[in-house]
Parts: structure tokens; sequence; C-alpha cells
């Protein structure tokens, strides 16, 4: 069951994740509703900091958990107790962070686009590293930081020139990108010496990050070369070597049964030869190495519950016939497959099924054809309304590029251990979905009359 997190199972028909039945879990808490295995969660944070440890030794830096797969006060607080950092990428995730009381020192802040308002908070708190992506992001953080009577310590995010074989959405480390500085037209090397010449800067190091779900070592391979020859060109050039190199994360992860999730142990272990071989052929020592999985520890651990609204046959053009099984959530709770072309397995959750299998297509109720969950999946023929559908691995980017398209209210997320469960994030209510409407009297803005205000 390599879909499952490590606490599912199926008894007599029935899934129980870490020893709550899920038809149980839907009736005290609803549907749509994520499921979080916090055992599971603990277990695969902690492997990756041993597989860090054990690839790289006294060179291993810090395992950075990725906060965009999916935070909220209550996982802060479990990767805070599991010892390892966070990595941030907006205001709002900083935020989240510092409610959780996790340590700034341990806290890196990323993002393609930083304003003075989110630099100026994370240097105010002492976030540990600032990850640069552009010449006026650079010049932006030295004057802040000058401005606060600081030293700021940053890396730098460079594209390696490698495309990761994955979806072009998500593949962040080629020329054509928004992200970091090219280091093929020199514009990473421009980026060192305005590090290197803001006295309220220092510069730990260099990042990068290929892609997302990523299962084949080449790209890794070939970008950690290109970072620690770059490296080489610095200690040439200074006369000392940057301490950090971050290899980012991307470490693909299985939605379906012919899918393997990729092992840490082994993952880090090759990472490591590759560069420990590169920093030997430069005649660099090994800099601290640190990484930052997010899918890879989050995404197995939960499975979304929903509940069967409505089913019905479409005779297709070829004279087959398809079966549409209806759910009570969609695009808005998981954007992936609209977005990405992301494919997940579903499962009957809440019983046992001796009916034939048939060609299915599980959708949502969002007024959208491209609403679809999962476009073909093998199905129980007798499933019918009120029935419980599973999909598993949907920990990362589910709930956290959840929406409110059609005004529904984002589900809620459950931790469940030992039998156990409770509510981290509650789900959205009607009085949540009319919060932000405001009805105020009109203004007058300045150099507009009332009319000319109107027939604008």
């Amino acid at each position: 069951m390599s879909v499952w997190s490590n606490n599912a199972k199926f008894v007599n028909g029935k899934l129980e994740i870490s020893g709550c039945a899920v038809s149980e879990l839907a009736k005290e808490f609803g549907t749509p509703l994520f499921v979080i295995d916090e055992a599971d969660f603990y277990a695969r944070a902690k492997a990756w900091q041993s597989a860090l440890n054990s690839g790289f030794g006294a060179n291993a830096g810090t395992v950075y958990y990725a906060a965009k797969a999916f935070i909220s006060v209550e996982i802060a607080k479990w990767i805070n107790e599991i010892g390892i950092g966070l990595d941030v990428c907006t205001g709002g995730e900083l935020e989240v962070a510092l409610a959780a009381g996790f340590p700034t020192s341990k806290i890196e802040l990323h993002g393609n686009n930083k304003s003075v308002a989110e630099i100026a908070k994370a240097i105010e708190v002492g976030v540990a590293t600032i990850v640069v992506d552009s010449l006026q992001e650079l010049a932006r953080v030295s004057k802040l930081a000058s401005a606060m009577n600081k030293v700021q310590s940053i890396m730098l995010r460079l594209t390696p020139g490698v495309e990761a074989h994955t979806h072009e959405a998500i593949s962040t480390a080629h020329e054509d990108v928004k992200f970091g500085f090219s280091i093929a037209s020199g514009a990473a090397w421009n980026a060192v010496v305005a590090a290197r010449s803001a006295m309220n800067l220092k510069l730990k190091g260099f990042h990068c990050h290929i892609g997302s779900q990523i299962f084949k070592s080449e790209g890794f391979e070939l970008a950690a070369d290109r970072l620690i020859s770059l490296l080489a060109k610095y200690q040439d050039e200074f006369k000392e070597e940057l301490p950090e190199l971050d290899l980012g994360g991307g470490y693909g992860i299985a939605y379906l049964e012919n899918e393997i999730t990729l092992d840490p142990i082994e993952t880090m272990t090759h990472l490591a030869n590759v560069v420990k071989k590169s920093c030997a052929a430069n005649n660099l020592k090994v800099p601290q190495i640190s990484i930052e999985p997010g899918r890879a520890i989050v995404g197995p651990t939960t499975t979304t519950i929903y509940e069967v609204g409505t089913t019905k046959e479409v005779r297709l053009e070829n004279g087959e016939v398809r079966w549409y099984i209806s759910v009570d959530g969609g695009m808005s709770d998981n954007i992936r497959p609209a977005l990405y072309g992301a494919e997940y397995s579903a499962y009957l959750a809440n019983r046992n099924s001796d009916a034939s299998l048939r060609n299915s297509r599980v959708v949502g109720k969002h007024c959208e054809t491209g609403d679809i969950l999962i476009r073909e999946v093998k199905l129980a023929s007798d499933i019918e309304p009120g029935d419980l559908l599973a999909i598993p691995a949907t920990g990362a980017y589910g709930r956290s590029m959840a929406s409110n398209y059609n005004h529904m209210a984002r589900p809620a997320v459950i931790s469940v251990i030992n039998g156990t469960a409770r509510t981290i994030l509650r789900r959205e209510s009607a009085a949540d979905l009319l919060a932000l409407d405001i009805k105020e009297s009109p203004r007058t803005i300045p150099g507009v009359t009332q009319n000319e205000r109107r027939d604008k």
C-alpha cells in the first residue's frame, strides 16, 4: 500500500487510519475531510534528517520543512518538536511560524518577490537566512538591515539550467523561469560580487531548487555539480570558502500504486556521493548541505475523505460508458489535477464491495467542466450516494492551495494518532465566507466628483 500513510489499513473493507475508522471520522467531523496521520508525519520528517546526517556526517546541515506544501500553527509546532528547520516563502507563512513560537534562528525566508514589509519583518524577528532572488532584492535586504543596524545572513538562489523531468509549471531550475540568478548567463556571479560589497549582508552560500515530484537523480547530480563549480570559482577568486549549500527539495512520492516514494537513505546516500566526488574534483572541502523536503514529508501522511453525492452513466462517442461519481469537494480542495494534470488514486472507504469494477471518473461539485479529481479509475459498480471515497497522498498542496471558489468552505484538517482524533484546522463556516464583506459609505476620491465617480 505504497500510496497510504504508514498507519492506514483496510479492515473488512473499511479504511482505518491510526486506529480511527474513516466512516466514524466523517460522521463526527464532516466531509470533505483531510485526515493526517500524525505519527507518520513525525516518522517521515525524522527519517529525512537522519538520512541527511547519515549521508553527510559532520557536513550535514538542516532539513528545512517547506511550509508551502502545508503549514498551520500545529504543524509548525510539530516541526519544532522534531527539531528541524522551517522554510517559509511569504509573510503569511512567517506569521504562522511566529504564532507557533517557532524559533526564528531555524527559519529561512524564500520568495521571488518579497515585499519591503516581509523583508523588514524577517530581519526584525531574526530569521536565520534570507534566500535572495534578484539584485533589487539584494539591495533591499541590505538597506533594511543597515537601517536596523544588523548584519543579515543570506544565500543566493541560483538557476543551474537543469530542467527536471516534470510538469513545466513545477520545474523551476531551467533558464526561462522567474526564480533566481542564472549561472550560465553570468547573473549568478554578478550577484556574488554585489553580495560581497554589501556591508550589512553575510553571504553563507548558494541555493537551488530544480523542481517538484522528481524521481530520477540525474537532475540533482547536475545541479549540485554546477553549484559546486561556482563554489570553486568563489574560492579561487576570494581565497575563502562559502560554508553552505542548500540543494532544495522536490523528492517524489507515490500517488498511484505503480509509483514508489523516494527512500530518504538511498536518496541522501547517492547525493552525498555526488557532492563529495564533485568537491574533490574541485579541490574543495564539502560544505554544509541542507535540503528542503515538503511534499516528501507531509504528502503521504494525509488522506482526503469525500462523500458521494450523485452517480450517473455517460455514453461516449466510441460507444463505451463512463461512470461519473460526484463528490462533495473538488478543485477547491485539490486544484492539482486541473492545474498540473496530477493523478491520484481513489478507494471505496466505508464498506466492502464484491461488485464488479467499472470505468469511472471522480468529479467535484464546482461549476467547471475541468473539475475532475481523477480522470480514469476502476471503482466498484455499486457505489451510491452516501458512500465514502478516500484519496490518499493529499497532504501536499491540497489544503495549502485550497480556495473558496463557488463560495465553498475549505475543509477541516484533523490529526489522528493511536485511535484518537482532534481538529488542527477547523472547517470554514458560512460566517467565515461572509466575514470579509463590508458595507461602507461612499468616500470622496480627491479630484473626482460624486457624479463623475458614478459615471466611471
